[in-house]
């Protein structure tokens, strides 16, 4: 397995939300975009409110999670990507540290 380099590794809680964002880059052929990320927003009892991830990038692309929907996306970049992760998860919790 090709190394993995972590960019950001974070998470957060606030009103039984939890934030929690992996964000690395790799030369690993699963991963012919060069990141291995997973940005999660959810319950701290397991319900997933948005996720985005490419945890099986080389047969499935990225991926949207809503709920329990699951649709394949387009990946536009790291920045801008978490950028619109982001944007939801502030639009919903006062205090994200990033």
């Amino acid at each position: 397995m090709a190394p993995y380099h972590p960019v950001d590794d974070w998470s957060y809680t606030e009103d039984e939300k939890v934030v929690k964002v992996t964000i690395g880059t790799t030369d690993d052929d699963a991963y012919p975009s060069g990141w291995r990320y997973a940005l999660h927003y959810g319950t701290v009892d397991g319900e997933t409110i948005l996720r985005y991830d490419n945890a099986r990038e080389e047969t499935k692309g990225h991926e949207k999670h809503t709920g329990n929907n699951v649709e394949t996306i387009d990946f536009p970049g790291m920045v801008p990507l978490y950028e619109r992760f982001l944007e939801t998860v502030r639009s919903d919790l006062e205090d994200v540290p990033r």
